[in-house]
């Protein structure tokens, strides 16, 4: 259904109607009276000056400043966005307008200068000029609608009716019509981040224009409230988002716009704040960052680090400044990701200049939860070239954006990350060789993709098969015991097509060494078992069951104990197809074994950093035992 602008906002009301996916009954009372002139979105009028004062007494939050400001500087030099799609998707563009035009935004009202507010109206106009903004990938639409709404928000009583006009009119046509169409907007029964991104972007567009269609605002905001709490329900019980570190920063990251957005304009997020595990997730977070600040990037997750606005906003919300231990690092290491972090003008709105010395470290040093991806993260420190961090994989690969690594972990220790995982690979360079990435069936071309099964991955393949897809690895035991702090999966689903039984347990035992014990039980038929870690350290000697690596000016030692004869070895990382992304300074290490029929089996690999010392068989208990 298509609704010209200029029609009336009553049969813009009834294509909402025609789309809603909840009775009346559940829709929130929203108090229409409560919205206010522009600006309204994040910063109301006036509030800049507290951002003014901030930046001259705190150095730290003046570099943010500044470093924004240096983008928006370099932003005059170029020429504003273009449509340019890559493959399917509008999206590189959408995002890249809404960095430009909420920093310019952000830039003029903190500076008065001129220069910023004529650049972003450039960018506005730009963008509105597009034919479209490719509504058939609607987080396009989302990002683009979020980009345009805030700045005409924040530029609108000195935008010029022409400007007003053209703006106001593609926020209408281009943004909030094709969400009220059924072939575009099924993201509003999803479960994942574009419920977040997408009912985030449409509401800031419809708080944008309310003055010219005030009922359906009101609707659309009706309707986003409702919507977006099916994606909040995935975070309970305990704040584990099933999508991992990226996505957490993306669908939590327009979670938190949209519930601060409305908060500001209406005194409350009417209860979304309140969805059990949501504000717990900000714990979760912290916890997949190891001490050096490299992420735990399981599932379609990359690996770059820097500042997270979205984590402000959760530790002023429940007054915890530990949530931004990480935070302050980058903080204080200038890693704000300015070219890239299209959301960073929101940390000087939510971080309220404080204090990096109010900032201590958080008294918890592990954290486990339940849900669809379960994961463990356990540390020996929070400080930065100190101790050892683990993160230990469970879950399905039939979860949203997951591979097959059940089992799989990540070890830091020092300065160095030891066991690694490539992460995501960018999701273009699939689709454009003809590949079916988004099947998650077992017989999936997704599967195919070197980074995405379990081979790339630090655990365990039997008999050359993938993982199961429907197969799920529960925790079954942890402890934070702070001298054995340990888990164990049990990942028998994920290897029944070859395994009777399997567990594997990871534990930091008296926080110096980590072992990761396996325990296997074989089926009806002999099983050939490989172990391998994905590794980006060198390999400087294998000897038998022994092995030492070298990063950074720091060793690693490992050993198997319980595998009499068995012989590390290792294997390249080189793309197996055309379409598989290059994996530099990656090695795997490991060992294959064979495991009679009706067969049980348990060994350690023990992961020693530093100069080695003598462990303990003691220490070595049977998984029943941890």
């Amino acid at each position: 259904m298509y609704i010209p602008v200029q029609m009336k906002p009553a049969l813009l009301f009834i294509g909402i109607l025609l789309t809603a996916t909840v009775s009346w009954s559940q829709m929130p009372l929203i108090d229409s009276a409560k919205i206010q002139d522009h600006p309204r979105l994040l910063l109301l009028k006036g509030e800049e000056e507290r951002i003014k004062t901030e930046i001259r007494n705190n150095a730290i939050w003046k570099n943010v400043h500044d470093a924004i400001l240096k983008e928006c500087d370099s932003i005059l030099k170029k020429y504003p966005v273009e449509r340019t799609m890559i493959g399917r998707r509008l999206l590189q563009v959408s995002r890249e307008g809404l960095r430009r035009i909420f920093f310019l935004s952000y830039a003029w009202r903190t500076t008065g200068k001129k220069k910023y507010f004529n650049r972003c109206e450039e960018e506005m106009l730009a963008v509105c000029n597009f034919s479209n903004w490719n509504p058939d990938h609607f987080l396009d639409v989302a990002e683009m609608t979020m980009a345009v709404a805030i700045g005409y928000d924040w530029l609108y009583h000195d935008l010029s009716e022409k400007s007003k006009n053209v703006i106001r009119k593609a926020i209408i046509e281009k943004g909030i019509n094709p969400s009220l169409e059924k072939k575009y907007n099924g993201w509003l029964r999803g479960t994942n981040n574009w419920n977040q991104v997408c009912n985030a972007g449409i509401s800031f567009g419809a708080l944008a224009v309310y003055e010219d269609q005030p009922q359906v605002t009101m609707e659309l905001l009706r309707r986003a409230v409702t919507s977006i709490v099916k994606p909040m329900n995935e975070y309970a019980p305990a704040g584990n988002y099933k999508e991992g570190y990226s996505y957490w920063g993306y669908g939590t990251s327009f979670n938190v716009f949209f519930n601060s957005a409305l908060e500001k304009i209406f005194g409350t997020a009417f209860g979304l704040n309140e969805q059990p595990g949501f504000m717990e997730s900000a714990s979760f977070y912290q916890h997949l960052i190891s001490q050096e600040g490299a992420p735990f990037n399981y599932s379609d997750a990359g690996s770059l680090e820097g500042l997270q606005p979205a984590m402000f906003w959760f530790a002023d919300k429940l007054n915890d400044p530990t949530l931004l231990f990480v935070e302050k690092t980058y903080l204080l290491e200038s890693k704000f990701n300015a070219r890239t972090n299209r959301l960073l003008p929101a940390a000087m709105i939510w971080g309220k200049g404080i204090a990096t010395e109010k900032i201590n470290e958080p008294a918890q040093k592990t954290w486990a939860g339940k849900g669809d991806n379960q994961v463990v993260m356990m540390r020996t420190s929070w400080k930065k070239n100190q101790g050892i961090y683990v993160g230990f994989k469970g879950g399905s690969p039939s979860v949203s954006h997951a591979h097959m690594d059940a089992g799989s972990f990540v070890m830091d220790a020092g300065a160095s990350r030891w066991s690694a995982d490539l992460g995501m690979q960018q999701y273009n360079s699939l689709e454009s060789a003809g590949l079916s990435i988004w099947d998650m069936s077992q017989g999936s071309q997704r599967w195919d993709v070197f980074r995405y099964s379990n081979f790339s991955h630090s655990t365990l393949t039997v008999n050359g098969h993938l993982q199961q897809v429907k197969g799920n690895a529960p925790l079954v035991s942890f402890s934070d015991d702070s001298m054995n702090t340990r888990a164990v999966l049990d990942l028998t689903n994920i290897y029944k097509q070859d395994l009777a039984n399997a567990r594997r347990g990871i534990a930091i035992i008296n926080k110096q060494y980590v072992t990761v014990r396996d325990e296997l039980e074989s089926g009806d038929s002999t099983c050939i078992i490989r172990w391998t870690m994905l590794t980006p350290a060198k390999i400087v000697a294998i000897d038998g069951h022994q092995a030492q690596l070298e990063s950074k000016g720091q060793k690693l030692f490992i050993s198997v104990a319980g595998l009499p004869g068995v012989k590390l070895q290792t294997w390249r990382t080189d793309p197996p197809h055309s379409y598989d992304a290059v994996n530099p300074g990656t090695t795997l290490i490991g060992f294959e074994m064979s495991l009679p029929a009706r067969t049980k089996i348990s060994f350690n690999v023990i992961l020693v950093p530093g100069e080695g010392i003598a462990i303990k068989r003691s220490d070595l208990k049977e998984l029943d035992q941890w």
